[in-house]
């Protein structure tokens, strides 16, 4: 009988010691949990900040990009304008000498005073345009000037950009380098 009494509370013994053991394992496994959700949570914020300066860049990269094209069309229109203006003194120039050709041709002062009036008025176009030439070349430095500017900005941002990208794509493969066993 004392025998069966102690099986009895053998049995009754067995079941209280193993709670016991995987108690003692859980704070050990609650620890390694919270361990991971906290790397977990820091990853995510690294991530998430990452990702808002990626999209403020990227929305400056917008920006500049339009800065730039309007830059561009500016010197553009300019060259074009430049272009007017040359092509418009060549005319000049080939007219003014049709002029001067006819007016010493002409025979008498008489035939030659309408020549020398148109003579005049086309030098007067001539030095007009010279000036409308020499305002637009410093329109075209400057812009020049200004689309070198706006291309070195858009530069920087792309470089950021490209940063920011290489750094989310390290910071992936270090977070998961450190999880794996």
């Amino acid at each position: 009988m004392k025998k069966l009494g102690l099986i009895a509370l053998g049995l009754l013994l067995v079941p209280l010691a193993i709670p016991s053991r995987s108690t003692e394992q859980e704070p050990q496994t609650m620890q390694a949990v919270l361990i991971e959700i906290r790397e977990l949570r820091h990853d995510l914020q690294v991530a998430a900040n990452a990702a808002q300066r990626a999209q403020i860049v990227i929305y400056r990269l917008h920006e500049q990009v339009m800065v730039v094209e309007q830059a561009r069309q500016r010197l553009e229109n300019t060259n074009g304008t430049l272009e007017q203006i040359q092509n418009q003194q060549r005319y000049e120039n080939f007219q003014l000498k049709q002029y001067e050709q006819m007016r010493d041709r002409s025979e008498n002062e008489e035939a030659r005073k309408p020549f020398e009036d148109s003579i005049t008025e086309i030098r007067s176009r001539i030095e007009m345009a010279a000036r409308g030439e020499r305002e637009w070349r410093s329109k075209q430095m400057d812009f020049e000037t200004d689309l070198r500017i706006q291309r070195e900005k858009l530069e920087i941002l792309e470089t950021e950009l490209d940063r920011l990208d290489k750094d989310l794509g390290s910071t992936a493969v270090t977070a998961n380098a450190q999880r794996r066993p």
